[in-house]
């Protein structure tokens, strides 16, 4: 989200690397970002979870947050004075440190640490860091070779000043018009598209300008909309949209078509048909999506008991079935729904028909396979102890990723400061009792 202020199979899993460690202390391996320096201006989810990335790339993302912390760190606690999972789960491997930089000697700080680094991100509300002092053409004169990074709700427009939260990007962006039953209201995906899925799309822009920067010499300015990421995710919506214009879409399950792309329940959209089908004993994640290609008819006709289908010209081609999709995903249930899901996918697989079974949260935390794949991990925490969080879905070879616990608030305060600022002891301490950090 972006707010005007910055305060936004069960197995055991892996364990990744004790806090404390990080790639700006060598003690890990080299990784495809190392020397890059992230300048982290970032609060709340979208642009943590850019900067996070590029922290498992092997940047040395430096987050500074105002003295009193990201907001995050007290939301949505489960423990009491601990930093919460909201925080934990989105600042792995970076350094914290604090800086109030409404004050001139804040300012002056923050000069500095531009200087120094190659990389800045912030998420704050439309003109919040302009009006700090920090304007494009102030941050490059600075440092012309940084890559200045920003995460909005909107683009320019009737739009800008609105404020952005996760659930206002899916509205905005075509999401939540195209999901949802025919009959129901329009609804939120559980997937953070809004905010995680606009930081991805700011690392893709951060990297593409380094990149350029090897060529050029200089750095630029990456903006990313939260509804303009959203829409990306749609594009297909879009397509659809225009489809319209020639007749209906056979492969929705839709009686009725207007002039808009309808909700259309857990139909595929694509080429080849799909659904989620019950199966016992009737839970509410009891449920195998599945997917019927050409090629697959012939042996599910046989496993839902009913090979006659296959050969009978009301069912046996896609073009067909498409006219009765809800009779044919009934047909299917009818089977499915005396079977365990497990069951239903191990007969599925074993005749090559795409389907996967619904994983709840708690089936995701516990499997076995994702642990293996170093996809849930659980994270060695000062305060809290451990905790469990999602692990890096970008795999390189070179470059293997070490999940670090988020750091406290300030925990790098000396580090940077006195360390790599070259402030005194002293003025570290008047910096603090002054309110500076």
């Amino acid at each position: 989200m972006t707010t005007e202020t910055a305060t936004s199979t069960p197995t055991a899993t892996p364990t990744a690397t004790s806090a404390g460690t990080s790639a700006a202390t060598g003690a890990l391996p080299a990784k495809a970002l190392d020397g890059v320096r992230v300048l982290d201006m970032t609060h709340v989810q979208s642009g943590p979870s850019a900067t996070q990335l590029l922290a498992w790339l092997g940047a040395d993302v430096v987050k500074l947050e105002a003295p009193t912390g990201d907001i995050t760190r007290k939301q949505l606690r489960d423990l009491p004075d601990v930093d919460s999972l909201y925080f934990t789960m989105l600042n792995c491997n970076k350094r914290s440190i604090t800086l109030n930089t409404k004050t001139e000697r804040g300012k002056e700080i923050l000069t500095e640490l531009i200087r120094r680094s190659d990389v800045m991100v912030e998420n704050f509300g439309p003109g919040a860091v302009d009006r700090m002092g920090f304007t494009w053409d102030r941050i490059k004169e600075i440092n012309p070779r940084i890559v200045y990074a920003s995460i909005k709700g909107f683009g320019d427009g009737p739009y800008t000043a609105f404020k952005a939260y996760e659930v206002v990007a899916q509205a905005m962006g075509g999401s939540m018009s195209t999901t949802g039953f025919e009959d129901g209201p329009p609804l939120a995906t559980g997937a953070q598209i809004g905010d995680s899925g606009t930081g991805i799309h700011v690392v893709a822009g951060i990297l593409a300008a380094l990149f350029q920067r090897e060529s050029t010499g200089r750095g630029q300015r990456v903006n990313v909309a939260m509804q303009h990421a959203v829409l990306n995710l749609c594009r297909v919506k879009l397509r659809d949209q225009q489809r319209l214009a020639h007749g209906p879409l056979a492969e929705y399950p839709n009686e009725d078509f207007g002039d808009e792309v309808p909700r259309s329940g857990n139909a595929s959209g694509g080429g080849q048909p799909g659904w989620a089908v019950k199966c016992a004993p009737g839970g509410p994640n009891d449920y195998v999506y599945v997917i019927v290609q050409p090629v697959g008819w012939k042996p599910l006709s046989e496993l839902i008991g009913r090979p006659e289908l296959a050969e009978d010209p009301d069912w046996a081609t896609p073009q067909a079935r498409l006219p009765k999709l809800g009779k044919l995903f009934q047909l299917i249930e009818e089977w499915s729904s005396t079977l365990p899901k497990w069951e239903v996918l191990e007969r599925l697989n074993a005749h090559n028909i795409p389907c996967g079974p619904i994983l709840s949260t708690k089936e995701i935390i516990e499997d076995a396979s994702l642990a293996a794949n170093g996809m849930v991990v659980t994270v060695p925490h000062p305060e809290r102890g451990e905790f469990v969080t999602v692990g890096s879905p970008l795999k390189l070879s070179d470059s293997p990723v070490d999940v670090v616990a988020s750091p406290l608030l300030g925990e790098h305060n000396k580090e940077v400061f006195v360390g790599e600022l070259g402030l005194g002891d002293e003025e570290l301490r008047l910096l603090k009792s002054n309110g500076v950090i």
